[in-house]
């Protein structure tokens, strides 16, 4: 469908995406993602988390816990977004990085009554591009897309509806 496009990113084989971003242009349903993770307590604060044959760990000596690993996904997904795009545009990228800081107050986590929510209140993010040939159209395209684009932003973004199913004693 398209001709071959040069990797000028870091392994972003820009081919197959523009593929299948014309395949989601025939047919929404081709972008519908529904995940399932399962998160299993080890002990203390450490949980193993598993999803289609893969595990890694939150919580816990030398592991992220999971509200610091909410502000890093939040993070990379905004430096998947950038370096994709930039690589539609053909814009070669030298360095990216984003630096990602957050507030919480953790009293309704600790179980103290009459307390504000545990989650973020306010998230901060400074990217840094190093990208000598692009144009201001082109970052500000790059920067409409973190803010459009980014399905990590979109949902911290707005409320998402959640079902809470407990089973005890299974």
């Amino acid at each position: 469908m398209n001709a071959k496009m040069p990797n000028i990113n870091k392994g972003i084989d820009v081919g197959p995406l523009q593929d299948f971003k014309e395949e989601v242009r025939e047919d929404f349903t081709n972008a519908d993602r529904n995940p399932t993770v399962l998160a299993e307590w080890i002990g203390g604060d450490q949980s193993k988390i598993s999803m289609d044959g893969i595990e890694t760990y939150l919580g816990g000596e030398g592991y992220l816990n999971p509200m610091k690993m909410l502000l890093a996904c939040f993070a990379a997904c905004d430096v998947d977004v950038i370096a994709m795009h930039a690589s539609f545009l053909g814009l070669k990228i030298e360095n990216l990085s984003i630096e990602a800081s957050g507030h919480f107050n953790v009293q309704s986590y600790l179980g103290l009554e009459n307390t504000p929510g545990s989650g973020y209140d306010d998230i901060a993010y400074t990217i840094r591009l190093d990208a000598p040939d692009a144009t201001q159209e082109q970052i500000d395209y790059l920067i409409e897309r973190c803010e459009l684009s980014s399905p990590v932003g979109d949902t911290l973004g707005r409320a998402v509806p959640m079902k809470l199913e407990f089973v005890a004693n299974p």
